[in-house]
């Protein structure tokens, strides 16, 4: 087996990056896409490139219109397909039959269930029969993703992770966005940096972290359980 975390931890650009893991794993690189800045960066690189990868994102259920939006406006600029995993229709039944529409307000716990639901299992069945999944995760996001290489084997899933904006400022980030014309979801020019469902972020303040935002009234380590 080649070296492939030394091979793609030497690649400065991003499309050869992802182009030298499809030809490795052809038809088993996959790319999840939240609509946030980030992974429109990364789905402008994939499309403009014609890159050989599968586009899905998790549909909550409890997502803004700001982000269906974004979903029609990103497919009519690049049209190209994307999967659409939601979650197990009896389990979210159950979860407010047994606990009400908000739970996830009354503890970290429930809160969890919630993500575990909505979220962690509509991803399980998305990266079946995957090899590579592509992240738009950023070390600036948050402190538990400082240390996260650019390519990592996960244990858990069985495949590889490559995030290859983990080193890219928010700067650059923004900077790509502009350049290239890249449609974004218009709740990031209302303070919103990291938008997730809806009951569960709010907009930021100025010198704020970047996840207070998220689930901010409880004190955890603000992830959802997808890249724990």
């Amino acid at each position: 087996m080649k070296d492939l975390t030394g091979i793609i931890a030497q690649q400065t650009d991003i499309a050869t990056g992802i182009r030298i893991l499809t030809e490795e794993f052809p038809g088993a690189v996959v790319f999840s896409t939240s609509f946030g800045q980030e992974d429109q960066v990364l789905a402008d690189i994939i499309w403009r490139n014609a890159l050989p990868v599968r586009v899905f994102t998790l549909d909550t259920g409890r997502l803004f219109q700001e982000t269906y939006d974004l979903m029609d406006v990103t497919r009519a600029r690049y049209k190209q397909p994307f999967d659409i995993y939601f979650p197990q229709t009896a389990a979210v039944e159950n979860l407010l039959k047994e606990k009400g529409t908000n739970s996830f307000y009354d503890s970290v716990e429930n809160r969890k269930e919630c993500c575990h639901i909505r979220k962690v299992e509509p991803l399980g069945r998305a990266l079946q029969g995957a090899k590579v999944w592509i992240t738009g995760l950023r070390a600036e996001q948050s402190e538990n993703r400082t240390d996260m290489p650019v390519l990592e084997w996960d244990e858990h899933r069985g495949l590889y992770k490559y995030n290859p904006l983990i080193h890219w400022s928010y700067e650059q980030m923004i900077a790509y966005l502009k350049d290239n014309n890249v449609p974004y979801n218009k709740l990031h020019d209302k303070g919103f940096i990291s938008i997730g469902c809806a009951p569960c972020t709010r907009a930021i303040e100025p010198g704020e972290h970047p996840r207070a935002g998220r689930w901010w009234w409880e004190l955890s380590k603000k992830e959802c359980g997808l890249h724990s």
